[in-house]
């Protein structure tokens, strides 16, 4: 398997390690052998999928806040990391809108701050940069966006992230292609991202299964919203498979790829809810549309991936039915029998790679 040759006894710096995204990519690298080092805040609740998975026993577990500068400065350099994996933001749109300082200073300081690390990093070292698929100018087109469109976002965190892409260009052009540094740096553009151990606030998932664990109806704010759900192991797929081109190969330096399912794959929150209440007993939803605090967040929003397709060879696994069922059997495992959610979440990862085997896909060669 390609990771395991990879990352397999390197030392590979998280950001935002306490997160969703982060606690499984943390999880993902140990399975591989990497040597893994988090820095991020405290974990957003005690259930949450880093706490549950007991992470902190088997990385170095590091708390503080990205935008100081000194402290992210001093980790690069003392660490000296073979790779960085920056996922540490604000990542939702509604809470931009009740703190947007928070989320400005967070999603575009922060990576300011590693991006200005890495340049007195003096060792080789390959970076991915996730941001968002939001980052892109939404006109709600039918068609996916690609890496060369334009950058944009009408709400705090949209517009965040597009920045963010900014900076990551500028400091590229800036201190990264010059051929000098042995640094070497990419953006990932994901979203729309469910799975096992997501407990944020105003996600649709965590919603429901918070809402149905009790007996109660889940209230649906946007129920016609489409989206390209994707299961969290798909993104990180991605990321592992850029990073590991990244270091073998100065040509991905500085370029930015699209990571989600195929553009068919668009679903409603209606159509999600329901194929949720396929794997959970007595389900109810109620439309609450029409009382719902008017706020903008976007309708229709897809990826091209096709340039990953191109240029790594790199498609999504899980069908929408697989991405679901991997969802819930996870939160099911959780509420039936707690003590073994770290068998699940493993074994989960395990189940994915064996599907992208099947489909005999590039990185799990």
């Amino acid at each position: 398997m390609l990771f395991q040759n990879i990352y397999k006894g390197k030392k590979v710096l998280i950001t935002g390690h306490t997160g969703f995204k982060g606690s499984w990519l943390s999880l993902w690298l140990k399975k591989l052998g990497a040597e893994v080092i988090g820095v991020g805040l405290n974990p957003i609740s005690g259930d949450s999928f880093f706490s549950v998975n007991n992470i902190n026993k088997f990385i170095d577990d590091i708390r503080f806040d990205i935008r100081d500068l000194n402290k992210i400065k001093n980790i690069i350099i003392n660490s000296e990391p073979d790779f960085v994996f920056h996922l540490a933001a604000q990542s939702l749109v509604r809470k931009s809108y009740s703190d947007p300082l928070e989320t400005w200073s967070t999603n575009l300081i922060g990576t300011l701050n590693l991006l200005e690390s890495l340049r007195k990093l003096k060792k080789k070292c390959a970076c991915v940069l996730i941001t968002s698929d939001k980052c892109y100018q939404n006109n709600e087109w039918v068609w996916g966006y690609r890496e060369t469109d334009r950058l944009g976002g009408s709400d705090p965190y949209s517009a965040s992230k597009a920045s963010s892409e900014l900076a990551i260009k500028s400091y590229f052009d800036s201190f990264f292609s010059n051929g000098e540094s042995l640094v070497r740096i990419t953006s990932a553009r994901a979203g729309n991202v469910i799975g096992g151990g997501d407990w944020s606030a105003d996600r649709i998932v965590p919603d429901c299964i918070r809402a149905w664990s009790k007996g109660e109806s889940v209230q649906l704010r946007s129920p016609n919203s489409t989206r390209p759900w994707q299961h969290v192991l798909e993104p990180l797929s991605g990321y592992l498979f850029l990073g590991s081109k990244l270091y073998q190969n100065e040509k991905y330096n500085g370029e930015s790829f699209n990571f989600g399912p195929s553009i068919s794959e668009n679903f409603s929150v209606l159509e999600l809810v329901k194929v949720m209440g396929k794997y959970w007993d007595k389900v109810s939803w109620e439309d609450i549309s029409e009382n719902n605090e008017k706020l903008y967040e976007s309708g229709l929003l897809k990826l091209s991936c096709d340039k990953a397709l191109d240029m790594l060879n790199w498609k999504s696994t899980l069908q929408f039915n697989e991405t679901i069922r991997f969802t819930v059997e996870w939160y099911k495992e959780f509420y039936e029998i707690k003590e073994n959610i770290s068998r699940k979440s493993s074994d989960q990862i395990n189940d994915y790679v064996s599907y992208a085997d099947k489909l005999s896909l590039d990185w799990t060669k």
